[in-house]
């Protein structure tokens, strides 16, 4: 305990000087400078401010057990003693809001997402099922005032998507679609089956940070661009102009396809901010591997091939197997009403990482 509140007084400390610094007319006229030391100040303030209250009931703790030495009447010391109860209480859940707090920050959890919904094992009901997939995932985004646009799309006849890419902006948006990485499974009778048999499909989801150049650089060498005629709908447009761009990260492999913008340009804007993504996306994933050879975690590897959650139709059935959760609201949660599910997926996630915290230390 003495550890962390040694780490919290030097958070205090460093959150006063960015006060100081940030009232400093040269950090003022310095754009930059003063928008990194704004970014700090605004990641240490709730922290220093449940430190600065965890202080004031530690306090007001020690005042009140003084005044129970000395004799008082029956009803003040009454009162004092449930005051202390109160108290008690107040600081151990100030504790654990603070051990929570000082969980090191995932540096991506602030930004916006590319999400990746692919059709895997089971044919047409697979790709509806990425449909239905979308279509959580869109109206999850509605109610916690986020934007959606489609990047991407690869539509079946049957109404579903072979593959479909969105990109996600507002606020934290990765700190909780992160979780969504993996494998989803749908048990349900498809509405191609006559003989009415449940039948269990997959869709693959991958969720990655939007990558600004100053997060990943790529050496323009590393990239071949290839610029083509679009196919499809457009006429004459489209019949003259090679406005689809393929662009292919050498070192990985990695292909990016865009041709559903009018300009060459458009396109290629787009398929850049894919392509840094899934690059990121890819070394990250490599790390993580290297990461779970040593030691498994439970929540958050990424691994597109494990199989994450279960959606079963006939018994309205969700269940998550990283960490045992079911709920008996399939319906509610396909309508985007995801809470109950990410929010056990992110305490999950905090115990383990805290448990992690908390054995380093004792080391």
């Amino acid at each position: 305990m003495d550890n962390m509140f040694d780490k919290l007084q030097a958070l205090a400390d460093r959150y006063d000087e960015l006060n100081e610094m940030l009232s400093d007319p040269e950090v003022i006229s310095d754009s930059q400078k003063f928008r990194e030391l704004s970014k700090e100040e605004g990641e240490l303030r709730e922290t220093v401010e449940k430190y600065n209250e965890y202080k004031r009931v530690t306090e007001a703790l020690s005042d009140d057990q003084e005044m129970l030495r000395d004799k008082l009447d029956s009803d003040m010391e009454s009162m004092v003693k449930d005051e202390i109860s109160d108290l008690e209480k107040q600081k151990a859940t100030l504790e654990d809001e603070i051990k929570i707090l000082l969980i090191p920050k995932d540096p991506n959890d602030d930004k916006n997402i590319i999400m990746e919904i692919h059709g895997a094992a089971g044919g047409d009901e697979a790709s509806l099922f990425a449909g239905d997939l979308y279509t959580m995932y869109t109206k999850y985004a509605e109610r916690q005032g986020w934007q959606v646009e489609i990047i991407d799309e690869n539509a079946t006849e049957v109404g579903g998507f072979k593959e479909i890419v969105l990109m996600i902006t507002g606020d934290k948006v990765y700190s909780k679609l992160k979780y969504e990485n993996g494998a989803h499974r749908v048990q349900r009778v498809p509405v191609t089956e006559s003989a009415g048999r449940v039948h269990t499909s997959t869709a693959t989801v991958g969720v990655m940070p939007e990558e600004e150049d100053v997060d990943i650089q790529i050496d323009p060498k590393d990239v071949r661009v290839d610029v083509y005629r679009s196919s499809g709908a457009g006429g004459q447009h489209i019949n003259k102009t090679s406005s689809a761009v393929r662009m292919t990260h050498l070192p990985t492999g990695i292909v990016v396809a865009m041709q559903d913008e009018r300009s060459q340009q458009q396109n290629r804007a787009k398929a850049e901010k894919i392509l840094k993504a899934r690059i990121y996306d890819y070394y990250k994933q490599q790390e993580e591997d290297e990461y779970n050879a040593e030691r498994k975690s439970a929540v958050g590897t990424g691994d597109r091939s494990e199989r994450i959650r279960t959606y079963n139709y006939p018994q309205n059935r969700v269940t998550d197997h990283r960490i045992g959760l079911t709920l008996n609201k399939l319906d509610r949660i396909m309508n985007g009403e995801l809470d109950d599910v990410i929010d056990a997926l992110i305490v999950s996630d905090q115990a383990r990482k805290l448990e992690e915290l908390q054995n380093a230390e004792e080391l």
